[in-house]
């Protein structure tokens, strides 16, 4: 349920190194996420140029039931976003590890990116 080539965050996010841009990562959220929000219905993404910071609300994740804010895993700049979600924003429900993708950014420190917690450490705050 959560892959292993990944990094997680505690704030539900996951991470993939290599992202589909030179030096970029893919950020997207959780399957564990993705089913606590509900369908999700708008999704408001970061705009490619954007400086984000590590732990900060860079986007919002809109659902049948609330309103969630998409943080970011780490400092840099947001090189991709996932515009197909303006049409399909169902895609994070149906695919969070794949078409549901969220935004690329290409981390200011990569070592930051391995800071993150591995699958084995995820799962275990979902059970704590």
């Amino acid at each position: 349920m959560y892959p292993d080539d990944l990094k997680y965050t505690s704030e539900h996010e996951w991470v993939r190194v290599p992202g589909e841009n030179d030096g970029s990562v893919r950020v997207g959220i959780t399957h564990y996420a993705q089913d606590a929000l509900g369908d999700i219905v708008y999704v408001s993404l970061p705009e490619v140029g954007d400086a984000i910071a590590a732990g900060s609300a860079c986007g919002e994740l809109e659902s049948t039931k609330s309103v969630s804010d998409i943080f970011a895993p780490v400092d840099g700049e947001v090189v991709a976003r996932n515009d197909a979600l303006d049409a399909t924003p169902e895609l994070v429900n149906n695919d969070p590890y794949g078409g549901g993708w969220l935004f690329e950014l290409v981390p200011s420190d990569a070592a930051a990116v391995g800071g993150l917690m591995d699958a084995a450490t995820y799962q275990g705050t979902l059970e704590s």
